[in-house]
């Protein structure tokens, strides 16, 4: 699976590059997740940058495709353990959009991800403490959800925005319990407020 998204990500640049209506964006996370209350779990900051296409409309209607790197988590508090879980995701969003005039566009839609590294860092506040590098093996690979924001387009190509994204799938793989590290939680599911800034390239006729 890593390999094959590392073809993705070397090769869709070279193929969206070449039609007009492409960009760029980077940005910052603010994640979490959510039905985890049991470890009393709280925002952990991140970053994410991309490649999206989204060709020239002049109509209400527009699309985007979306191909993103996204550095997510969460910080936790279980009993005498507190500490951080750090996730990296490929984010595949496929959202449409609503033109309001040609400066905002309001965006909606579908969302896959792919997990490709998990790593937790927990300390004991009775002395023990220990980085967890190998966890993988709890999680699910592939997880599934929609995303909902706003863009606005003040000169030439640039855009700012802001999305949400919330996950229907959980987190964590059911695999019985009392075998799950402290850090986790069984219904645990990922949410991650994003703001980023991004440039498109190619044509872009203005909005009526």
């Amino acid at each position: 699976m890593k390999k094959l998204l590392l073809i993705m990500l070397c090769c869709l640049p070279a193929i969206v590059f070449a039609q007009p209506g492409i960009g760029i964006k980077a940005g910052l996370n603010f994640a979490n997740v959510s039905k985890a209350s049991s470890i009393n779990n709280s925002n952990r900051s991140g970053f994410l940058f991309g490649v999206f296409l989204a060709p020239p409309n002049t109509g209400i209607m527009s699309y985007r495709t979306e191909l993103i790197y996204s550095k997510q988590g969460y910080n936790f508090q279980s009993g005498n353990n507190t500490g951080n879980v750090n996730l990296d995701y490929i984010l595949m969003p496929q959202l449409m959009g609503i033109n309001i005039t040609k400066y905002v566009q309001i965006q909606f839609g579908a969302q896959m991800a792919f997990l490709i590294n998990a790593k937790a860092d927990s300390t004991n506040t009775g002395g023990s403490s220990g980085p967890y590098s190998s966890i993988m093996s709890y999680y699910n690979k592939f997880d599934y959800g929609f995303a909902a924001g706003a863009e606005i387009h003040p000169v030439a190509g640039l855009l700012i925005g802001a999305r949400y994204n919330i996950s229907l799938g959980k987190l964590y793989k059911d695999i019985g319990s009392g075998q799950m590290p402290s850090f986790t939680a069984a219904d645990a599911k990922n949410n991650v407020v994003q703001i980023f800034a991004g440039w498109t390239f190619g044509n872009n006729p203005k909005k009526k």
